[in-house]
């Protein structure tokens, strides 16, 4: 029996288009078992190192650049025994669900419209004590230490719009652009009037247009971040805290933070590509192992999407493309009429 390499998954997740079990793989790969599948990701050890050493070589830098920050849920609803799941909050289902946590890290080039994903973790508090604060801010550091990277800002969700996260950016040297949760308590009174929740503020014509200057609660005295009023649609209202106090434009403020939907992109393209939601096994290597080996997976279809001015769904359909030919050609089940 064949023993089963990173190369033969990954290969699997990216030809796969429904099914992405192990049995499913073995059953499609003469000379490889379930159980050799299974033992190959048992002993490997995917990091996210692996998926940088893969993507830093095409990554195109830009002072002007940006790091995106968001989480998200892994839908394992029907999964009782899975080590790394976890009931938690997910956007895309807008419910607490069952699920293996991911928080993600997207290098964006602003120039090019590219971007690239460069750093992940596991939310796994139960085993390594960290909070997503954390491993967001352990990426941050990662970016400018290890990798390297040149960069302007840091955009992130409200769930990271957190006072120590958002003074650490501060100290690096980095703007941030972040929405404001709407009962959040500001002031912009000097004290004079204290504090009120951010949706209850007041908007002259002459600050909707260019932000106004505030204070946020449990900030140091004396602390200001610029804030602007977006609103999206009927139902929908942003309040977009920034330090970049030199922006003076909503309409600039909003050009900058639909950059940050790239990420929300990236969480689509991979569950709905790479079957990253796909693995059942019960132990945390096996599930770290595949996650992995799917962001791996989605980092090469999106080298070969840019390549050939192609998308990672065009791709992806593709593969079946000679498969259609070859049955409309010579049907492996022919129609009859009675």
């Amino acid at each position: 029996m064949s023993k089963v390499t990173r190369l033969d998954y990954c290969q699997f997740l990216l030809v796969s288009q429904t099914n992405y079990t192990l049995t499913y793989f073995a059953e499609h790969s003469p000379g490889f078992s379930h159980d050799a599948v299974k033992r190959y990701l048992e002993e490997d050890k995917l990091t996210a190192r692996m998926v940088w050493e893969s993507v830093r070589g095409h990554v195109v830098r830009s002072e002007h650049g940006y790091l995106v920050f968001d989480d998200t849920v892994l839908d394992h609803r029907s999964s009782f025994k899975i080590e790394l799941v976890r009931r938690q909050y997910s956007g895309n289902a807008h419910a607490v669900i069952k699920g293996i946590g991911v928080v993600t890290c997207v290098y964006l080039n602003p120039d090019t419209r590219q971007f690239w994903i460069i750093d992940y973790r596991i939310y796994d508090p139960d085993r390594d004590g960290k909070s997503k604060l954390d491993h967001v801010r352990e990426m941050l550091d990662h970016a400018l230490t290890d990798k390297g990277l040149p960069f302007r800002g840091v955009l992130m969700d409200s769930w990271y719009a957190e006072r120590k996260l958002m003074l650490h950016i501060e100290r690096l040297g980095k703007v941030y652009y972040c929405p404001l949760k709407d009962n959040r308590q500001v002031d912009e009174t000097g004290g004079e009037r204290g504090y009120q929740r951010v949706d209850s503020l007041t908007w002259s014509e002459h600050e909707i247009q260019h932000g106004k200057l505030l204070h946020i609660k449990d900030f140091p005295k004396g602390h200001q971040v610029k804030l602007f009023r977006l609103v999206l649609s009927a139902q929908r209202t942003d309040y977009i805290a920034t330090n970049d106090m030199a922006q003076d434009s909503s309409q600039a403020t909003q050009e900058v933070c639909d950059l940050r939907w790239k990420i929300e992109q990236f969480h689509r393209e991979t569950k709905q590509t790479t079957g990253i939601e796909g693995c059942q096994c019960r132990l945390a290597r096996i599930q770290r192992n595949h996650i992995a080996c799917a962001i791996l997976v989605w980092v090469r279809l999106k080298q070969v999407a840019q390549e050939t001015a192609s998308t990672v769904y065009q791709l992806k359909q593709g593969l079946l493309d000679d498969y259609m030919r070859s049955q409309l050609r010579s049907p492996a089940i022919r129609m009859q009429f009675a």
